[in-house]
């Protein structure tokens, strides 16, 4: 226990040392929200890649890889095609279009892009960050206290006590160049942890083959990409010949990749690339993401998947997504399962370190300042973002104490997937049109953000049950199967799309969008 506590301790120190060199470099609000625009390629692709994983790449995604086998890595598929995409496709056209409209966040652009001077557009923005930020970062406060509880044995109360605590004191004294240098620090540990780990449990296992073996003696479909048969609902012994391809997997497939949409013009992303300092980082950072992606990502499923061939379910209590916690403790030294918690914690606190910062800045930089104190100094907006950010991170832990009361059997990954796929809804159809589409209207995108900031809601809570209610029982099953993700997406895409046709007043504003957008494209007027 001393090891572990000594490791848990080592690395909250560096978090805090992180908090205070970083306040020595704050000056004003550019600094706070944006880090001066200077970063480098490497801190921001770290930065972007530990920002986007969060709790559910250590929890969730390799509890997935235990109980689906190897269809979890759709999952591994779906980020590959979202991280990739994001850098190569729309990275360089956004930090052009930022830098021309010298933005320091998000709303700054869109509000920039659509020539929306009544703030209307702003306000959306920083409405959608102030109410879906504080449930995903509430899912992550809770999974602050699962993995004190799951590694240490702490009270989950404790636990999310003091992970909350170290998080609020780094970030509200050196705002987003904390987090930007937290975030390479602990996407370090976290690739690490999630690279070495599979191999670890492969060597206690004696080798591939003998994973392999097992894996087929509990369920054949673990080693298949349409995933595990179903479990008889009386003596829960799964009946190998119910696996296959179906519509159903299909559709269950579809919604697993589709989990990559969100780093398609989600804010706490996309404000890495405002960060950059020039374009000249993109190409080396885009190839530290995607590899980052791709072998931290497929540890996560391995991890599980491994795990699932050593580890019976009756050991881990019942609880899948404790695979990678038990595994550490079960085959590591104690002072390194003390550095797989901290690695847990890094995935954890990277992700709400982030959030609160982007939605402080929502809150003071999109609605406190530019729609009501524009001639506010900057040495009150630091001063006053850092009091926004700590209630937003009072909110978060109030929510993530709230979820200690919720059902156990609908797994955490899915209630982080929910905030991420409020926040990527709102944003994404928005974000990918105003950077291709020069005929997206300012009442197109408020319109679209509204649409997909109501279907995630809509389709998690409401639309199924309707469904079930008129006798589309099938056709609900499918929905649930396919998630929120991607039917709020086009959603808001097709309203974006349609209502922009119709908006001919709309139209007539976009004075010079077409400009802008050839020197998005070609980096020339």
């Amino acid at each position: 226990m001393i090891m572990k506590l000594l490791a848990i301790a080592i690395y909250a120190g560096i978090l805090l040392l992180i908090g205070y060199l970083a306040s020595k470099r704050m000056n004003n609000i550019r600094d706070y929200f944006a880090s001066g625009k200077n970063l480098g390629f490497f801190n921001v692709a770290f930065s972007a890649r530990a920002t986007g994983e969060s709790a559910w790449l250590l929890i969730g995604l390799t509890g997935m890889g235990y109980a689906m086998g190897v269809k979890a890595f759709w999952v591994v598929l779906g980020e590959m095609i979202g991280v990739g995409g994001a850098w190569l496709l729309m990275s360089r056209r956004f930090k052009r279009l930022s830098d021309r409209y010298d933005s320091i966040t998000v709303p700054d652009y869109l509000e920039s892009r659509f020539r929306d001077s009544g703030h209307r557009l702003r306000l959306i923005a920083a409405g959608a960050l102030l109410i879906f930020v504080p449930i995903y970062a509430g899912a992550q406060v809770f999974a602050t206290g699962d993995a004190f509880n799951s590694f240490l044995g702490w009270d989950h109360l404790i636990g999310a006590s003091v992970g909350f605590l170290v998080v609020m004191l780094y970030i509200t004294q050196g705002g987003f160049t904390a987090v930007v240098w937290s975030d390479v620090f602990q996407g370090s540990l976290m690739f690490l942890g999630l690279v070495t780990l599979p191999v670890v449990i492969l060597m206690e296992a004696g080798g591939m083959t003998n994973i392999t073996e097992s894996l087929r003696s509990i369920d054949p479909h673990l080693l298949s990409l349409h995933g595990p048969g179903e479990a008889d609902a009386v003596t829960g012994i799964v009946d190998p010949s119910s696996g296959g391809w179906t519509t159903a997997t299909i559709v269950s497939i579809v919604g697993l990749a589709a989990i990559g949409i969100g780093f398609w013009g989600s804010p706490q992303v996309f404000v890495r690339y405002i960060s950059m300092k020039n374009e000249k980082q993109i190409m080396p950072g885009m190839l530290t993401a995607v590899t980052w992606t791709l072998l931290a990502d497929s540890g996560a499923v391995l991890v599980g998947v491994f795990g699932r061939a050593v580890f019976s379910s009756e050991q881990l209590g019942g609880d899948h997504e404790a695979i990678l916690p038990f595994a550490a403790m079960e085959l590591l030294p104690a002072f390194f399962s003390g550095i797989f918690i901290a690695m847990v914690l890094s995935a954890i606190m990277s992700t709400i370190d982030s959030l609160l910062v982007v939605a402080s800045s929502a809150g003071v930089r999109d609605y406190w300042q530019k729609t009501r104190h524009p001639d506010m100094g900057d040495e009150k907006l630091v001063s006053l973002s850092r009091k926004v950010t700590i209630a937003l991170s009072l909110v978060a832990f109030a929510i993530g104490m709230g979820l200690l009361l919720r059902d156990r059997e609908k797994p955490l990954f899915w209630i982080i997937i929910f905030g991420w796929s409020g926040i990527a809804a709102t944003f994404c159809p928005t974000m990918i049109l105003s950077l291709f589409w020069s005929k997206l209207t300012s009442l197109g995108a408020k319109c679209s953000m509204v649409a997909g900031f109501m279907g995630v809601p809509l389709f998690s809570f409401a639309i199924p049950p309707l469904l079930k209610q008129a006798g589309f029982e099938e056709f609900a099953g499918y929905l649930v199967s396919l998630d929120v993700l991607l039917p709020s997406f086009l959603i808001g895409f097709a309203v974006a799309v349609v209502v922009s046709l119709l908006d001919k007043k709309g139209q007539a504003q976009l004075e010079g969008v077409k400009d802008d957008l050839l020197f998005a494209k070609t980096g020339q007027d």
